[in-house]
């Protein structure tokens, strides 16, 4: 706080020094003086519970972000162009570390979150929580979102994050965790992974094992079994001029041929997997 200020000629002579030839010691300088705009920007974010020096470190860098990109050729004071950097930079850090639940991330959601309490207390003195209808309105145009969000963002700020550990009164003063009413009874990611590649792997086997019958036992199986809708015997004969129970031979010799087949080339498979083809009689 105890550093010089800048005048306007030495600012930028230090920015040009800064930009053209990459002087660390000008750098040093320019951020050095505008160290007390970084602690002073600091200040208005104490309100969300977070590090005086963490705000700090974070509002240096937004410093550092714009002494990067500073152009002195334009007519504007470093410290004007810094102050967007040092406040985007807090106002980051804020939004990262307020809670363990992200909040919004666009501009719109980004100004309800820095704005909602200052407009809240203007408007309705700061009593309670938004129920009135106008004032939730009225927040909602003047930040440009809309008026679910502005309720969702008040009840975010109005209390703490809970964990999932926490202790619940159940029936007969039995006591359990919020983690216990979040169980899933989809299969586990794990599980889903194996059924995949069974079914793949036996898809590949049953290709294969195809290889074995010939025109005819091929056409019967194809009509018979994986087709979603099974052929009957009798469509079957009708289209092949043969009786259905020739049909239902030929089905049987080709099925007998193909757990062989599968046994030759996967021997115990049928057996382990509980793999067989079931009948569709009609």
């Amino acid at each position: 706080m105890r550093a010089p200020y800048l005048e306007r000629a030495e600012e930028h002579d230090l920015a040009v020094r800064w930009k053209e030839t990459q002087d660390q010691h000008a750098l040093h300088q320019i951020t050095i003086a505008h160290m007390r705009l970084v602690i002073s920007m600091a200040s208005k974010f104490r309100h969300f519970g977070l590090s005086m020096g963490d705000l700090v470190q974070e509002g240096h860098v937004g410093l550092l972000e714009a002494a990067a990109r500073f152009e002195p050729s334009r007519d504007v004071r470093f410290s004007t162009y810094a102050t967007w950097w040092i406040r985007a930079s807090m106002q980051d850090y804020v939004l990262r570390n307020w809670s363990i639940v992200r909040g919004g991330t666009s501009s719109a959601q980004k100004a309800l979150f820095f704005n909602l309490r200052r407009l809240k207390a203007r408007l309705s003195q700061g009593t309670g929580p938004l129920t009135d209808f106008a004032i939730r309105k009225e927040i909602s145009a003047a930040l440009g979102v809309s008026e679910d969000d502005v309720a969702l963002m008040d009840s975010r700020l109005s209390g703490a994050d809970t964990s999932l550990n926490a202790p619940v009164s159940g029936e007969n003063g039995s006591t359990t965790e919020r983690s216990d009413f979040l169980v899933d009874d989809d299969p586990l990611p794990d599980e889903v992974v194996a059924d995949t590649i069974d079914v793949e792997r036996r898809s590949l086997w049953l290709r294969d094992a195809l290889g074995v019958l010939n025109e005819r036992e091929m056409q019967i199986i194809e009509r018979r079994r994986l087709s979603e809708d099974g052929a009957t015997l009798e469509e079957l004969g009708g289209a092949l001029g043969i009786s259905k129970e020739r049909v239902r031979q030929i089905e049987t010799r080709a099925l007998e041929k193909l757990k062989m087949a599968l046994e030759r080339n996967e021997p115990g498979m049928l057996a382990s997997a509980g793999t067989q083809l079931p009948p569709i009689g009609r």
